[in-house]
């Protein structure tokens, strides 16, 4: 097809098989360009792909209920999180969070627990990757301040707690992987230990009366354990920033956490 020019050449250049597509997506704008507003927006929007496979509630669900005793409560909390089996029977069957529920004899917060299981129920009911409530949760602070619970760890408030206790929760099923200790952390934890009760033993007068009665005078520890729950920390120790336990002492002029074997002194 013959086609007349009836303006001036000011330039060419060379027309390859592969720049076709661009001169039709430039083609194909132009069009959308003087098409109408409401007719540009349906084809910017992008289609909405829906879940084909619904997950409704069995008659019957398996889970765990967790107590919370918390001194800003009167009567305890107990936290009921149900799971759901997936693929049961087969080499894929998994375990996934469904539904939450916390019950106390207290009324007087009822109101928010209630609100705040239901949406961690609709969470956990969407799918997906849920361990982004237990993050959110345990950051929350309570403007009276926080506690410290039995083992010695420092909780913010209770929702914290509650938090705490979904982030269990979902290493108990699987869904969340605690990285374990290494051998030599482990080694590290041990020296300190055991460096700092012998230099405790050796300030105390009683061990110096009578040998006998050294067991007696060993360091006074602290009623709660520590992870393992074979070993409790000194009383004198301190809250460590990264595992939030009361296990942080001095040796050597440095600050080492007992319980997760961070030190200050690297």
């Amino acid at each position: 097809m013959a086609i007349k020019i009836s303006k001036k050449i000011k330039g060419y250049a060379v027309v390859k098989p592969d720049d076709q597509k661009p001169a039709v997506d430039a083609a194909e704008a132009a069009v959308v360009k003087h098409k109408d507003p409401d007719e540009r927006m349906e084809l910017r929007t992008a289609e909405v792909i829906q879940m084909t496979e619904q997950v409704e509630r069995p008659d019957m669900l398996v889970g765990e209920t967790y107590k919370i005793k918390s001194p800003l409560f009167e009567h305890a909390l107990y936290v009921t999180i149900n799971d759901i089996i997936l693929n049961q029977g087969t080499p894929h069957e998994s375990r996934r969070p469904f539904e939450i529920f916390i019950n106390s004899k207290n009324m007087d917060h009822f109101q928010w627990i209630v609100a705040l299981t239901r949406i961690m129920s609709a969470v956990f009911r969407k799918g997906g990757d849920m361990s982004f409530l237990v993050d959110e949760m345990k950051a929350v602070f309570d403007p009276r301040g926080g506690y410290f619970k039995q083992g010695g760890v420092y909780m913010p408030s209770i929702v914290a707690e509650i938090g705490a206790v979904v982030e269990d929760h979902l290493k108990h099923i699987g869904l969340i992987h605690d990285p374990e200790m290494t051998e030599a952390t482990r080694m590290l934890i041990a020296e300190k230990r055991a460096a700092y009760e012998s230099t405790q033993k050796k300030k105390s007068p009683a061990s110096a009366a009578s040998t006998t009665e050294a067991p007696a005078a060993h360091i006074p520890t602290d009623t709660s354990a520590d992870a393992n729950g074979d070993a409790k920390y000194p009383p004198s120790a301190t809250m460590c920033h990264k595992c939030n336990t009361k296990a942080m002492i001095i040796m050597d002029g440095c600050a080492t956490c007992l319980s997760c074997g961070y030190s200050k002194c690297g």
